[in-house]
């Protein structure tokens, strides 16, 4: 029996725009599409506000990046 992908996303207000998990179910192998960095322009620094909570989501579900 095949399993399809399974897909989370984390929606970031500030651009507008999804980060992507993408798992397969069977070897809990996973890949990141889209992360998002969280710059802001007033003092020209950036975040990981955005990533931390992929990167948390995958260690939580005991997944392998690839």
């Amino acid at each position: 029996m095949t399993q399809h992908p399974l897909v989370q996303h984390f929606f970031d207000e500030q651009t507008n725009t999804f980060s992507y998990v993408v798992i397969n179910p069977i070897s809990r192998k996973c890949a990141v599409i889209d992360s998002v960095l969280d710059y802001d322009a007033a003092s020209a620094t950036t975040k990981t506000t955005n990533a931390d909570l992929t990167v948390n989501y995958i260690q939580e579900n005991s997944l392998s990046i690839e």
